[in-house]
């Protein structure tokens, strides 16, 4: 029996365009899809790592979601689980354990079976192998990971040693995806360099770290996703991945014809891309909204009465308006609006520098000569370690940094490349990091501020807290789950342990050779259904 759980009702991301009239590139095709021709696209950030279960950023899983094939996979638009290398499952009552039944037939690129043992060894690998400084997403939907069972050849059992509720979603992902036992083998930094083998509808044809990367159509593929809308071969003979890190040049690459689809197309390009007929495809992503994270443990920003402050020192709307356009919303909780538990916490988020200014008063910080207040000899002066995984961060936190300046903040941005942001992460290097997660379940409010988790904050026990977040992974019923992810946002925003800004939108920009550029349930490209007119 299929089960599906935690789950709160439909996952309402949608697909909207920037232009009107019929989605030629998103949705309804002109005609019917025929095979053949490269897709061009323009990443605008260098992929870190060709393993799905290290990949990181929006840029990278746009390319390893290709190659890797999950056990099953989420409806983007119901938020239902469906079949996909797994064609049924059981979860234990305890969510403790879950088995799932593989398809039969289902072959990795290089010839040799998925099997219930190929399950096994990705598992152990993740959790064993490659670990949570390199794969700190995977690591954490396996945490309390007690071993994998092998049932049948066919038949794998994934045990872990408390409740898990959320693993069952958590087995859509990428990061979970199923790779060879040639890659489980491997180091993790091994696993990095581009030779990986899944059982996906694409292969690796080349792999440049961080600069391109070229994948080529698999034949006999025939276990898509029950979310597929062709469960065959991919109609693409191969996609080249380049990376073009300014705007305007992805823009002009693909308005001249040289691309046919773009990441991150911000307002100022859309015009441009609809006078050659191209379109924008826009989805709100679920998960964590655009925020800053305080490490709790460092300089003014141990101070809940600062971190309090910053809520309503920022315009949002502002931020919006400014530099994302109209397809763009503003935080408003802790979780995006699109993600299943979402609680609407705007009442506490809007623009208010007066009430900003009464708390810093009332908490000793004292405007200085220029402005910045000032405590005990200290200055309120705390770093933003951002990199930019997405083309509006820069302007955004400038912005940003100087709204808080008129309540006497002051932001100061540290730029760095995401590699180095992972490993400052790691160490707690930073007086606060700006970022967001893509997931398309509230569960991610526990792998990000679980004391026994990343935890960027630093941050001791919080009674109210920690218990909503174990609750939640222990519960099977939606209710009662949904009701904790709900205590835990207005904690979270609360305690000042995320200070929102932004919710994030894919934006890709799409030329009107493309048909059927598709988003899975957490805001990533499947290219599996996409196809080229008059190529």
């Amino acid at each position: 029996m299929k089960r599906p759980l935690a789950l709160f009702g439909a996952v309402a991301a949608t697909v909207s365009l920037a232009a009107c009239g019929a989605d030629t590139a998103g949705g309804e095709s002109a005609g019917p899809p025929h095979s053949g021709g490269t897709l061009r696209y323009g990443l605008s950030q260098p992929p870190t790592c060709s393993d799905p279960a290290q990949s990181g950023t929006n840029q990278t899983l746009y390319v390893t979601r290709q190659i890797v094939d999950s056990l099953v996979d989420q409806d983007p638009a119901s938020g239902e689980i469906r079949p996909w290398l797994a064609d049924t499952w059981t979860v234990a009552p305890d969510a403790r354990g879950f088995t799932f039944h593989l398809r039969e037939g289902i072959t990795f690129s290089d010839g040799t079976p998925l099997t219930a043992d190929s399950v096994r060894k990705n598992f152990d690998a993740i959790v064993h192998t490659v670990g949570a400084a390199k794969a700190p997403l995977a690591a954490s939907y396996l945490a309390g990971y007690t071993g994998t069972t092998v049932v049948d050849p066919q038949t794998a059992r994934v045990e872990f040693a408390t409740p898990n509720a959320q693993f069952l979603q958590a087995a859509s992902t990428p990061q979970l995806g199923i790779l060879s036992e040639a890659d489980t083998a491997k180091s993790a930094d091994d696993r990095c360099l581009g030779a990986n083998i899944g059982s996906g509808p694409f292969t690796y044809a080349e792999y440049k770290q961080g600069a391109s990367a070229t994948l080529a159509k698999r034949t006999g593929y025939r276990w898509g996703s029950a979310v597929f809308a062709n469960h065959g071969d991919a109609y693409l003979d191969r996609i080249a991945f380049t990376v073009i890190p300014e705007s305007g040049v992805r823009t002009g690459s693909l308005s001249s014809g040289q691309l046919d689809a773009v990441s991150d197309a911000l307002a100022q390009d859309v015009p441009q891309i609809e006078a050659t007929g191209g379109k924008v495809l826009f989805y709100a992503n679920p998960g964590l909204p655009f925020g800053l994270q305080p490490n709790v443990n460092r300089g003014p920003l141990r101070d809940a009465a600062v971190r309090g402050a910053l809520r309503t020192a920022i315009d949002r709307k502002e931020l919006v308006d400014t530099v994302l356009g109209p397809q763009f919303k503003t935080g408003t909780s802790a979780l995006a609006s699109t993600t299943p538990g979402y609680v609407d916490q705007s009442g506490q988020l809007g623009y208010d520098p007066d009430a900003a200014k009464r708390a810093l008063d009332a908490a000793g910080w004292a405007p200085g000569p220029d402005g910045i207040r000032a405590k005990d000899g200290q200055r309120l002066s705390f770093g933003v370690m951002f990199s930019a995984v997405f083309a509006g961060n820069q302007a955004i936190l400038e912005l940003a940094q100087q709204q808080v300046r008129k309540v006497g903040i002051e932001l100061r941005l540290e730029p760095v490349p995401q590699n180095e942001a992972t490993a400052r992460q790691n160490t707690r290097d930073f007086d606060s990091t700006y970022y967001n997660l893509t997931r398309a379940d509230g569960d991610i409010l526990r792998t990000t501020f679980g004391l026994d988790q990343r935890n960027l904050n630093g941050r001791g026990p919080i009674p109210p807290l920690d218990q909503a977040l174990s609750g939640e992974l222990a519960t099977t019923d939606a209710a009662e789950r949904a009701k904790l992810i709900g205590q835990a946002q207005r904690q979270v925003l609360d305690e000042g342990l995320w200070i929102p800004t932004v919710e994030l939108s894919q934006s890709i920009g799409v030329a009107n050779s493309v048909a059927d550029v598709k988003f899975e349930a957490s805001g990533r490209l499947q290219f599996h259904d996409t196809w080229l007119r008059g190529r």
